[in-house]
């Protein structure tokens, strides 16, 4: 992207406050990971606090790390976990998706959407007591979502064709390009098709 991809204006609002602004909908708490606190403290709304992630000595900082670093921290015995890249995230999908989290089987670590790649790891529902095992499989060199997940039983999250187009993320310049053309023609600045 040749920059921070959790500052790029979608419809003038950086994607960090977009995914925050819908996390808060959700969630009486709100965790922003990251090693970059200070970068990101203008951008963020009331309601989200910063854990801060630490790296590992000799690698770049891997998702699944900073995630396992941001679970320490949790309360709950559901966590929603989002990428900071999803700028078509919609409150009510996330909602019906949340609704659902006391008919997972007990056996499951995570609720997640599937796509024909695999797990989508940075959209769902994780059980906090996954963490020992997760911690267990970054000490052994794990940094692959997709890796561990295959370890355990995760149970799919039932979505359509059009909730599972609130997957997209912002990758590339002609993402944010597209994105930026449709709230333009749509006219009203956060509703991302």
């Amino acid at each position: 992207m040749g920059q921070d991809k959790a500052l790029l204006p979608i419809g003038g609002v950086p994607l960090l406050r977009l995914v925050c602004d819908r996390a808060i909908a959700l969630c009486n708490l709100v965790y922003v990971v990251t090693p970059w606190q200070e970068r990101y403290q203008h951008v963020l709304p009331t309601g989200c606090q910063f854990v801060r992630e630490i790296s590992i000595v000799d690698e770049p900082n891997a998702p699944i790390i900073g995630f396992a670093q941001g679970l320490v921290q949790a309360q709950t015995d559901w966590v929603l976990l989002l990428a900071c890249d999803l700028p078509r995230l919609q409150v009510e999908v996330l909602q019906q998706w949340a609704s659902q989290l006391d008919k997972v089987s007990e056996d499951a670590i995570a609720f997640l959407p599937r796509h024909a790649k695999g797990w989508e790891p940075l959209c769902g529902f994780y059980r906090r007591d996954c963490l020992p095992g997760l911690t267990d499989f970054i000490s052994q060199g794990g940094r692959s979502f997709q890796r561990w997940l295959e370890q355990h039983f995760v149970q799919e999250v039932s979505a359509s064709d059009r909730q599972m187009q609130m997957l997209f993320n912002c990758n590339t310049p002609a993402d944010v390009a597209s994105l930026e053309s449709k709230v333009i023609s749509k006219g009203d600045g956060l509703a991302i098709p």
